[in-house]
């Protein structure tokens, strides 16, 4: 049952009036969808950062409720497919760029963004991954599909610290394969290690410019959440017939690099966008993170858990990069 009202984090802005904070809502104020959650977890991500800011550029209308990710309980449903009662979670499409998101107490959404919670898996969990973790599994699913296996060699993250590459050393050695990491934070090689990552390589090392179109090779596979030079890097070194997954722009759009790695050690550079991924692919990718894929200790991942009024402080940090692995939110009363 719905209460009258609910909290929830709203950002507003009103000519150059831009405010941020807990509000009461009711469920008439939330947009249009068939399925009406109680959401119990939300997270925080890079966007989520942004859209509480006022040039962030992701809010498209205000007053607006931020939170790209949520996991929870229906209420109500209109769609045969979701029914009082099922967990359930929902990331990606709109939510939290242009339809109100997971920094609510209660969420309405359309039935086709929802996942049904896999079999084992908590609304906790879920969101101990979120978008960070799905889209480090979309890359090492399609990595893998492109005949990454834990033989053909070590296996590169960069960005490791942030909640991509986080979720991405931890899926690799849950795997088994060998995995070096790059971060710019000295402070968080014991944490890299602790999740399963067997060499630290400096930011610097990654990124650093280079005359040579191609270099030794080293890695069978990348996972990049970072872009820019640093993954021109990666295209360099990685060895003949490998490949490398493609999720972020922290260090650039740009991409300074030849042809050379394509056609002289046919290397795959793969795009992972975890969006519009279709639903098919993405209940498979969720069914694995709860299966195969599961990292060895979530909680390892778990960097805070907090409530909606610490919300300002923890989206000012991820924007600073101050933040590492993943901060959950706790929406239940």
């Amino acid at each position: 049952m719905t209460p009258s009202t609910f909290r929830a984090f709203v950002v507003d802005k009103q000519c150059d009036n831009f405010t941020a904070g807990v509000r009461e809502l009711r469920a008439a104020d939330l947009p249009a969808g068939e399925v009406l959650i109680r959401v119990a977890y939300s997270d925080v991500n890079y966007k989520d950062g942004l859209a509480c800011i006022p040039n962030g550029q992701i809010v498209r209308s205000y007053p607006f409720v931020p939170g790209i990710d949520l996991a929870g309980t229906v209420v109500e449903s209109t769609d045969a497919r979701c029914k009082p009662g099922d967990g359930v979670l929902a990331t990606s499409y709109g939510l939290g760029v242009s339809h109100f998101g997971g920094f609510s107490q209660f969420a309405r959404v359309p039935a086709a963004w929802v996942v049904p919670l896999p079999a084992g898996m908590t609304a906790r969990a879920a969101m101990a991954l979120g978008t960070a973790g799905f889209t480090a599994a979309l890359a090492l699913h399609q990595l893998e599909a492109h005949r990454l296996t834990t033989d053909a060699g070590p296996v590169l993250v960069t960005g490791a610290t942030g909640g991509v590459g986080s979720v991405a050393v931890a899926l690799l050695a849950r795997r088994g394969y060998t995995v070096a990491a790059s971060t710019g934070k000295d402070e968080a090689h014991d944490y890299l290690r602790s999740l399963g990552a067997g060499e630290i390589l400096s930011r610097e090392a990654t990124s650093a410019a280079s005359a040579k179109p191609l270099e030794k090779e080293r890695w069978a596979g990348t996972i990049d959440a970072v872009g820019g030079a640093t993954l021109a890097y990666a295209l360099r070194t990685t060895r003949y017939g490998g490949s490398v997954a493609a999720c972020g722009v922290t260090g650039g759009g740009a991409l300074p690099t030849t042809v050379y790695p394509f056609i002289l050690r046919a290397v795959n550079l793969l795009g992972i966008d975890s969006v519009q991924c279709p639903m098919p692919l993405r209940a498979a990718i969720w069914q694995r993170l709860a299966t195969d894929f599961t990292p060895a200790d979530l909680n390892a991942l778990v960097m805070r858990e907090v409530g909606l009024t610490a919300l300002p402080e923890v989206t000012a940090a991820i924007l600073q990069g101050a933040l590492r692995g993943r901060v959950l939110v706790a929406l239940e009363a």
